[in-house]
């Protein structure tokens, strides 16, 4: 292929797919790894992203497409954020500045995006499982091909993946782990030494002698055997550091600088090689965020970022005159700790995204942050809340789903007071269906005893964070979207809401608006735009959607011809409490006409929030079409 001499990236230029990449020599692998690198910052730079995890396994990326078969050869990137590289490499350079777009490529792996991404992920910790499953799958069908899951130090924590290590150290299908430890201090020093006895512990000759020492121990006493079995995993333990995985059932290679090609492609190339049954773990350590382009130093490595100048890496930061409701939250929960010693907060791997970073440096003793473990998060809060302390659950909605079974079991059943503060409620933009919280109201709402709030601004939000406080009797919980406030005038701490009560905004006569959450100003503006057609309407915000506010409801039902409910989940959320209140209470027997606004029964892909929302049929001019569809009017429906 011809090559222009003005290029930038000459040999990444030649790289269309990874059978492109194969056909380079080795020594070229270096200069294509740098040139990938400065793809994956200029093309994030334009759209932003997760940057830190991708730029930690350029060389990853390139050492393991030029070693394995790959489509043929399915690879799993956990979680997906470390996947830009991987997808730049794959047939998708041309879009890459598409990036977490409308109509653009997916910011995660996706089935649908490419047979290069054989299991879609977005959420952590899942790869060993699905990667378990497509070997077997092969062994069952007769195929020869490899499967390969790399999995970060910060997934290794979470239960699942211990789950799936279990089951696969317990099988014969042969299953490669690369383990990314880009934090986690399970490693020795990585050198020269240490790539050595890598090289030499994948290789043929030596997993053959272990091999025919296996079969001739087999020969000896079972004492014997099993002496010589356990020295040898323990002489390789102490050095290497892998002891745990070996007793997982795994064969453990490394540690290997990820970052060293030289390194990294003999110890590949060996295990693709080797003829051993069972998993092999390859621990591979590497810097997130290794040639990032920003002048300071973070600690979070530019997990994720705005979009920034490649030149200085100053990044653009939207301007807002309201802060943000993760801010607003973590500063109600700190204002409700300085007044009682009881109250605890806990995270699953999420310190700033759940704004608990902040609560963490006021009160670092009564903050924990137990790793990706959603699952332990809530019955360790269940712990706490039997022993008198006031746990603040704080999980995204959408992770959250990760831990139900024990939110119903250990939270539930129990009637135990833990607090879920559930950020990320409703459509959350570049991040597309995998994070959206559609799903809580439906899932908490169904279980006895709960009290399930949804804040409709951030001065509401501090009152429902105030009103947990003050909840010792049973849980709850408080959903709050993603992005800024609307900017109203925030009181230094919360005051304690009336348990199941809402309020009405603005009063009418005609058409009633019964809001759930955050689309309270969408419903504002459309009362002005009906009050334009005549139409006098009533705006309420329902606060609560268990215990529902059945006066509020019964008098919205009987005092206006059409009511309308509007909230930012799926269906069974708010809208079925509030018809099954009616159904049993008799007031749909009379005339009233209901509607229900929820988010449509499909899984929205990655946008601006405000084309989600549109693109939802949730925005005022939906809200006011289906008021007048439901009176028998038209009205001139023009295009946002």
């Amino acid at each position: 292929m011809n090559v222009s001499s003005s290029s930038t990236t000459p040999l990444l230029d030649q790289v269309k797919v990874p059978a492109d990449l194969r056909r380079l020599q080795t020594h070229q692998l270096r200069q294509l790894a740098d040139e990938l690198r400065a793809e994956t910052i200029s093309a994030v730079s334009v759209t932003g992203g997760h940057l830190g995890a991708g730029l930690g396994v350029v060389e990853l990326s390139v050492a393991l497409h030029y070693t394995f078969n790959t489509p043929t050869d399915r690879l799993i990137w956990d979680v997906g954020h470390q996947a830009y590289p991987h997808k730049i490499l794959t047939g998708r350079r041309a879009r890459i500045r598409t990036l977490r777009q409308g109509g653009g490529l997916s910011g995660f792996t996706r089935r649908a995006e490419s047979e290069y991404d054989p299991f879609g992920a977005a959420h952590s910790s899942t790869s060993i499982s699905a990667g378990l499953g497509m070997a077997v799958a092969r062994d069952l069908t007769g195929g020869k091909n490899n499967v390969v899951a790399v999995i970060g130090d910060g997934s290794m924590s979470a239960g699942m993946a211990y789950e799936a290590m279990n089951n696969a150290g317990s099988n014969n299908s042969r299953l490669i782990v690369v383990l990314n430890d880009n934090d986690m201090s399970i490693a020795p020093p990585v050198g020269a030494m240490s790539a050595y006895l890598s090289r030499l512990l994948s290789s043929k000759p030596y997993l053959g002698l272990r091999d025919i020492a296996k079969h001739m121990a087999k020969h000896f006493p079972r004492t014997i055997e099993t002496a010589a079995r356990r020295a040898e995993e323990y002489a390789r333990g102490m050095v290497m550091g892998g002891t745990l995985f070996e007793e997982l059932g795994f064969y453990y290679v490394g540690p290997i600088d990820g970052h060293n090609l030289d390194h990294l492609l003999p110890v590949l190339k060996n295990v693709r090689d080797a003829k051993h049954d069972g998993p092999i773990l390859v621990h591979v350590v590497t810097e997130k965020g290794h040639g990032h382009p920003f002048p300071e130093a973070s600690a979070e490595k530019y997990h994720a970022v705005n979009k920034f100048d490649v030149i200085t890496g100053t990044q653009a930061k939207p301007k807002s005159n309201a802060p943000s409701y993760t801010k607003v939250f973590a500063d109600a929960l700190i204002a409700e700790a300085e007044h009682d010693m009881r109250i605890v907060a806990i995270t699953a791997a999420m310190p700033s995204g759940t704004g608990l970073n902040l609560f963490q440096k006021r009160f670092p003793d009564r903050c924990f942050d137990v790793g990706i473990a959603e699952q332990h998060a809530v019955t360790f809060a269940a712990g706490m809340a039997t022993e008198g302390l006031k746990p603040f659950c704080a999980i995204y909605s959408t992770f959250l789903q990760r831990a139900y079974d024990q939110v119903v079991h250990d939270v539930a059943i129990q009637g135990l007071p833990v607090r879920f503060a559930l950020d990320r409620a409703g459509l959350v933009g570049a991040d597309g269906a995998t994070h959206a919280g559609s799903f809580d109201v439906t899932y908490l709402a169904t279980l006895p005893g709960f009290v399930v709030m949804a804040a409709s601004d951030e001065a509401e939000l501090m009152h429902m964070v105030a009103t947990q406080a003050a909840i010792d009797d049973g849980p709850s919980s408080v959903r709050y979207p993603r992005g800024d406030g609307v900017g109203i005038e925030l009181p230094p701490r919360g005051t304690p809401l009336a348990i199941g009560r809402g309020r009405v905004v603005r009063e009418g006569t005609k058409v009633a608006l019964l809001s759930f959450g955050t689309r309270l100003q969408e419903c504002l503006k459309a009362a002005d735009d009906l009050a334009s057609h005549g139409l006098s309407t009533t705006v309420a915000d329902a606060r609560f959607c268990k215990p529902l506010d059945t006066d509020l409801v019964r008098r919205l039902a009987a005092e206006h011809e059409v009511l309308i409910t509007i909230e930012e989940g799926s269906i069974g959320g708010f809208a079925a409490h509030v018809l099954q209140y009616l159904a049993t209470a008799g007031q749909l027997d009379d005339g009233l006409k209901i509607r229900p606004l929820i988010l449509p029964d499909v899984f929205i892909d990655h946008d601006q929030p405000t084309i989600q929302y549109e693109q939802a049929g949730l925005n005022a001019r939906h809200i006011v079409a289906t008021a007048m569809s439901a009176l028998g009017r038209t009205v001139a429906f023009v295009r946002a």
